[in-house]
Formats: C-alpha cells, structure tokens, sequence
C-alpha cells in the first residue's frame, strides 16, 4: 500500500511499460560522451560542485574517503527532481519505492558497517553522555526506534516535498479554462514563481537527503 501512495501520479503505456519511469535514466542518453573528455563549461560547473560537495560532505562525516557515495547520490536525486519539472514526466523521487530503495540500502549500510566494525560505539550511542541512570532503559528505546524510522523519514521527506509543489501546480493549471483573462495572467505569473521555487526545492531537498545521510554515517565513524 505504501509503495502505491503515489500511483495516481504515475500512469502507464498501452504496451504495458510505465515509460514514465525511464525519466530516471534518461539524461543518461542527453549527456554527450564529450561531456567527460572535454572541459567544456558545463564539465567545469559540475566538477566544481564536486568539489564543493566533497569539502562539505569530508568536513561532516571526518572521512574524505567516502564521500564519492554521498556526492553520487547527490547528483542522482537532483537529476531526477529537476526532470520531473518538464511537462510530461513524471517525478520518480516522488514516489515512495524510489525514495525507499535509496535510503533503505544507505541506513543498512551503515549500520551493519557499525554493528560489526564498531560494536562498543554503537552500543554507547543508544545511551546519551549525561543521562541519570533511571532513564537509560527508556533513552535505549527511544534511541532505538530513532534509528528504525530513519530511511522511513528521509523517503518521506523528500517524496512529500516533491509532490508537494508539483500537486499545487497541477491544481492551479486546471483551473485556467475556468476563469477570465485578467486571472488567467495572475495565476500564469504565480506557477513561474511556482517553478522557480520548485527549481530551488529540487535542489535544496537532494542537499538535504544526502547531508543527513552523511550525518547518520558521522555517527558510526
């Protein structure tokens, strides 16, 4: 039931192929192979916001080694966020098996590499410094069902924030039959404001996913 949440929003061909989906890789085909051999302007911005990402994410987690993962996983979710903007295509991080299958893998990594590697760490962690001994059983369970929720709270997060504002622009454009000249304007002027918060949102909610991802791994390292 969960997985369907959003299957309204994600219809299917005749041939039996929800095409929509192919959103997901599709940009794959638009980047020309020149794209990695030459430095073009594009290769620079995007190497660039690399570097940028990977000071951020190594300041963070306290491991450079790492932080290809967080940046890849950066770069995924804002393709797929910005390609739901175009008319057509559906916005595969806004369903909840997209969001799920990122952040489930993400926190099960991370915390079996935990468990086995650092045992006594994670044990220490379900009982903050400070704590009076009476309240240790209960910090443990409360800790404990922070830690299960967590890929629930990021697949959530980030597939509300994206059919958020796209259920918002859909609403007001089926409206536009409905309503005279001097509103039509109006309401046009607002959904490009719309977008233009969207474009900021596609971006700020991928930075947010893979920040707190890195955060939950600074925990463990």
């Amino acid at each position: 039931m969960m997985t369907n949440l959003f299957s309204n929003f994600d219809p299917s061909t005749s041939l039996m192929l929800p095409i929509n989906w192919m959103s997901m890789w599709m940009f794959m085909l638009v980047i020309p192979s020149t794209f990695w051999l030459i430095k073009t302007r594009p290769y620079i911005i995007m190497n660039n916001i690399s570097k940028k990402l990977n000071q951020e994410f190594s300041m963070i987690s306290n491991n450079s080694k790492s932080t290809l993962i967080f940046i890849s996983m950066f770069m995924l979710i804002t393709t797929n966020n910005f390609m739901g903007l175009f008319p057509y295509i559906f916005t595969s991080t806004a369903h909840m098996c997209v969001t799920l299958s990122i952040a489930m893998p993400m926190w099960m990594g991370i915390n079996i590499f935990g468990w086995t590697k650092k045992t006594n760490h994670m044990f220490e962690h379900l009982v903050p410094m400070g704590t009076p001994p009476i309240l240790m059983p209960f910090m443990v369970c409360i800790e404990t069902i922070s830690s299960l929720i967590r890929p629930c709270t990021l697949a959530i997060r980030l597939a509300a924030n994206m059919i958020a504002g796209h259920l918002l622009l859909t609403l007001l454009g089926n409206t536009g039959s409905m309503i005279n000249e001097l509103l039509l304007m109006t309401m046009l002027s607002v959904q490009m404001m719309l977008l233009i918060l969207e474009s900021a949102v596609a971006i700020i909610q991928s930075y947010v996913f893979s920040v707190l991802t890195t955060l939950y791994f600074s925990e463990i390292n």
